[in-house]
């Protein structure tokens, strides 16, 4: 099995050194390739990318600034892995929990694998953040009767073929919820695997906003919209 760390990049000069060298040194269970997207960074990401010397990693630039889901939906195209994750390279998630998502995938337990954070005092920078966190779980889980426990998670691990196969559309920070709806809908049950989580404040660079959590409730609405009119025209004669 090959993985895929797909990695988008927006102005994270400061941490990407550091992120990549944590990314590469984990000690993975399989062969892995890292696919990296500038997108259209302006802080020097650019030339952190191009300095990078190592097979492993595949780099990919966006001239201009397209949002999370476009950058990931370019990696996904360059990746050549059976499975992927995407990994942020801010540092608020671990790279050396990644093999833990990757057991019960090796083990034949589960398809798709989501890393769920729990909050603390000292993980989570804002009250209004976690219960926008929890809330857009809380409506998803109602919408779809399932349960889960952390829809935005990074984290999400599944085979890169379905998530080519999910056409994921949403530009931004939007997609999260676009995937989990279109795994949803089409009877995907993420295994959940705790992880750990540390979370920047907005002088750090925390890019969410109260906006991400009102489009996130939109797309989910209409994901499942379109599965329920899925499912009518299944059953048409």
């Amino acid at each position: 099995m090959k993985l895929s760390v797909l990695i988008p990049v927006y102005n994270e000069a400061a941490t990407l050194n550091v992120a990549l060298k944590r990314v590469l040194d984990v000690d993975y269970p399989c062969d892995v390739e890292v696919v990296a997207v500038n997108d259209g960074s302006a802080d020097g990401t650019a030339a952190i990318l191009d300095a990078l010397d190592d097979p492993r990693v595949k780099v990919v630039h966006h001239p201009v600034n397209r949002g999370k889901g476009a950058a990931i939906r370019t990696a996904s195209e360059s990746a050549s892995g059976d499975y992927m994750i995407i990994c942020d390279a801010d540092l608020e998630y671990a790279p050396e929990e990644i093999p833990s998502l990757l057991a019960p995938v090796l083990a034949g337990d589960a398809k798709v694998v989501y890393g769920t954070r729990t909050f603390g005092s000292h993980t989570a920078y804002s009250f209004w953040y976690v219960l926008g966190n929890k809330g857009v779980t809380l409506f998803a889980n109602v919408l779809y009767d399932c349960w889960i426990s952390d829809l935005e998670t990074c984290f999400k691990l599944m085979p890169l073929p379905l998530y080519r196969e999910l056409d994921v559309r949403s530009a931004g920070f939007g997609m999260e919820a676009e995937v989990t709806g279109k795994l949803l809908v089409r009877g995907y049950r993420p295994y959940e695997v705790p992880i750990s989580y540390k979370a920047r404040s907005r002088e750090e660079g925390k890019k969410l906003t109260w906006k991400d959590g009102v489009e996130a409730l939109w797309i989910l609405t209409r994901e499942r919209a379109r599965g329920r009119e899925l499912h009518r025209s299944a059953a048409r004669p």
